[in-house]
């Protein structure tokens, strides 16, 4: 356990895996006060000397990460040092307003077993000369959260968090584009003005997290959100709270990745502000636009009219939409389908993993796969 997990300011969610009956082995601190470009390098320092010193101790068999953050980055380096397998989930896709992006096709290349979440993502590991045999397009796992998690009523959401569930509400998440980190004042005052604009909603937000910029988003969101009655700023909802309301909102509002992965496999439209998730497959219920209120208005205006539409179609009251378990089934004869799979990842990556380790000797040389 590592990471923003161990960091009380942004809600110490290791917390929340251990109310959840899963034992940490163990917790090795990697994060700086700070997350400056240099306390972002200085962290990634931190992560290879203490990850360095476990995977010398321990010698696991594999590792297994997800995604592209710097600090993943620093991690593989040790296990690469250490001679330790690597299994990446998520690699192959684009970001185009990231960091991230330099991460994710590093680590891919540092990875011997790749899990990718569609197929358009792992043929392009393939092109990055990974051998065809060992790259495997298994879906996500935030879809599968989604159809395995047990989710909260509407009203029980609003007593645990504390807001005003039954009103017409939006999740928003505001995360730094690190790529244009220089912009993310003017980014996120524009997010706010198009919000104050639209007074008639409840806006449930979270705070954004450790990448550059993160803090002034955060501190910016406190000072504001204080002055207004329909908003709550919270530091982490957790898994189930998150999908829970994300699942009863009108709309996600922001720049997150869960907007694009686990919000259409609830039936919840999107507006995905700005270039952070720009580049990645996207399902026909999130509206992009530019961050600037006035677009940001026009994209809320579009997604407002989603689940109404999908109702009417299908003759559902508004109450039906939101409480018909896993609306995938219906978004898909909607032509809303997830391009994300459709909830067993786990299962697929298991049954690799076993095979992986049915071989006597794991050959860590890597070969360049040439396309012809």
């Amino acid at each position: 356990m590592t990471g923003a997990h161990l960091v009380e300011k942004l809600g110490n969610t290791y917390q929340e895996i251990e109310r959840d009956g899963i034992k940490i082995y163990d917790k090795i601190p990697i994060n700086t006060e700070g997350n400056t470009s240099y306390d972002i390098s200085c962290t990634m320092a931190n992560a290879i000397l203490g990850f360095s010193k476990y995977f010398r101790d321990e010698k696991p068999d594999l590792l297994i990460i997800l995604g592209d953050r710097t600090e993943i980055l620093a991690i593989c380096v040790a296990a690469v040092n250490e001679h330790v397998p690597i299994a990446h989930i998520h690699g192959g896709e684009l970001t185009f307003g990231l960091i991230d992006e330099y991460m994710r096709h590093a680590i891919t290349k540092m990875s011997c077993l790749h899990f990718a979440s569609t197929s358009e993502y792992q043929k392009r590991i393939i092109q990055m000369g990974e051998q065809p045999e060992y790259v495997y397009n298994v879906g996500a796992l935030g879809v599968e959260n989604v159809w395995n998690t047990d989710l909260m009523t509407r009203e029980g959401l609003g007593r645990d968090v504390g807001f005003p569930s039954e009103q017409d509400y939006a999740v928003v998440t505001f995360q730094p584009v690190t790529l244009d980190w220089e912009t993310v004042e003017h980014q996120v005052e524009e997010l706010f003005s198009a919000m104050l604009k639209r007074s008639d909603l409840f806006y449930l937000i979270t705070k954004a997290n450790a990448d550059e910029g993160g803090d002034f988003i955060n501190q910016f969101l406190e000072i504001q959100t204080a002055k207004y009655q329909n908003m709550k700023l919270v530091a982490s909802l957790g898994m189930k709270r998150y999908l829970t309301a994300v699942k009863y909102a009108r709309f996600v509002l922001g720049n997150s990745s869960s907007g694009i992965i686990e919000a259409p496999s609830l039936g919840t439209p999107t507006v995905n502000v700005g270039d952070r998730q720009k580049g990645r497959i996207m399902a026909n219920s999130i509206v992009n636009c530019e961050p600037e209120c006035q677009e940001i208005l026009m994209a809320i205006e579009k997604v407002m009219g989603i689940k109404e539409e999908l109702s009417q179609n299908l003759n559902l009251t508004q109450k039906e939409v939101e409480v018909v378990p896993r609306t995938v089934e219906y978004f898909g004869r909607q032509a809303y389908p997830n391009p994300y799979g459709n909830g067993n990842t786990s299962e697929k990556i298991i049954d690799i993993l076993k095979k992986f380790f049915q071989k006597q000797n794991t050959d860590l040389k890597k070969k360049f796969y040439d396309i012809v």
